[in-house]
């Protein structure tokens, strides 16, 4: 499949919100929240006033002219937050996009953008059960701490 990745444009910002309410890992055989659960607080750390801050960063993956999928870093008390100079990272594909390797792609894209603009580390936070965990420890993510149900990673830079 075709596709590409380019730094996220203004008139995408909105859909952040369709890829944070993505973003929530759904358990097999658990019914999905109501798209509300998007407008709590400690969801709406991502996406409230993206692009207004200095360390707001984001791409977009596209297939066939569709935004397929995002990721998106600032710096912000989330749950993979590490301290005020690291970026937390969201990311989020389509369903029906996944295991196509765009979600590995935009990580290694975020990471060398990240890289070029000076940022040392980078951070996350994943459920354990989630598929894409995996994931971020073959890029190379390494897992700084845990609890019962998830982990929060670093990337080096």
């Amino acid at each position: 499949m075709n596709y590409t990745i380019r730094k996220i444009q203004k008139q995408y910002y909105p859909l952040l919100d369709n890829f944070l309410y993505e973003a929530i890992f759904i358990p097999e055989g658990t019914e999905p929240p109501s798209k509300t659960i998007i407008t709590s607080p400690e969801l709406q750390i991502y996406v409230e006033h993206f692009g207004e801050l200095k360390d707001d960063w984001g791409l977009v993956a596209e297939v066939d002219g569709k935004v397929v999928g995002a990721v998106w870093v600032r710096i912000m008390n989330d749950y993979g937050h590490i301290d005020d100079n690291t970026p937390s990272l969201a990311i989020s594909i389509y369903k029906e996009y996944r295991g196509l390797s765009i979600g590995t792609a935009m990580m290694k894209e975020i990471l060398a953008l990240l890289k070029s603009y000076g940022y040392s580390q980078i951070s996350l936070s994943v459920q354990k059960a989630n598929y894409a965990a995996n994931m971020y420890l073959k890029i190379g993510f390494n897992i700084i701490r845990e609890n019962e149900e998830e982990y929060i990673m670093v990337y080096c830079l």
